[in-house]
Parts: C-alpha cells; structure tokens; sequence
C-alpha cells in the first residue's frame, strides 16, 4: 500500500501502462504467430498480406519501445526471407 499520494499515483500509472504494454506485446505475438500459421499452410497471397500487417504491428510496437529496433528487424528479416521461399 502506498504510503503517499504521489506514491499511490505511481502505483496507479503502473498498472494501467502494465496493462497496455501486455496488450501490445501480445498483439506482436499473435500476429507472429498468424504470420507462421500462413507461410506454413502455403498461402502465398494469404501470407504476404499477414506478413503486411504482422510488419505495421511490429513498427508500432518499436516506436511506442515495446519492442527493440533490432529485435524488430530480425522478426522482418526472418519473416521475409520465408516469404521469398515460397512459391
């Protein structure tokens, strides 16, 4: 429990950005997964268009610092390279 107002604030701002960093951090994930559920049904089309969005995510992820820049350029490399692969 917090012993002052500006203590009890923290606590309060805490959990709320708590909650929406989860929520984005989950988003990236689900839609990482969506991306690999495509390319390994062998949609083309299907998995280019997940991969668009999967991609939007990740950038919004990277610029609120949900995600590292770096982290976030191995995921669409990865991605990409899976891409190129189908046929």
């Amino acid at each position: 429990m917090a012993n002052t107002p500006s203590a009890a604030k923290r606590a309060r701002q805490t959990t709320v950005r708590t909650l929406v960093n989860r929520r984005i951090e989950s988003s990236v994930k689900n839609r990482l997964k969506f991306v690999r559920e495509k390319i390994a049904s062998g949609d083309k089309a299907a998995a280019v268009s997940a991969a668009q969005v999967f991609v939007s995510t990740l950038d919004k992820a990277v610029k609120t610092g949900n995600v590292h820049r770096n982290s976030a350029s191995r995921h669409k490399t990865i991605v990409a390279k899976a891409l190129a692969a189908l046929k």
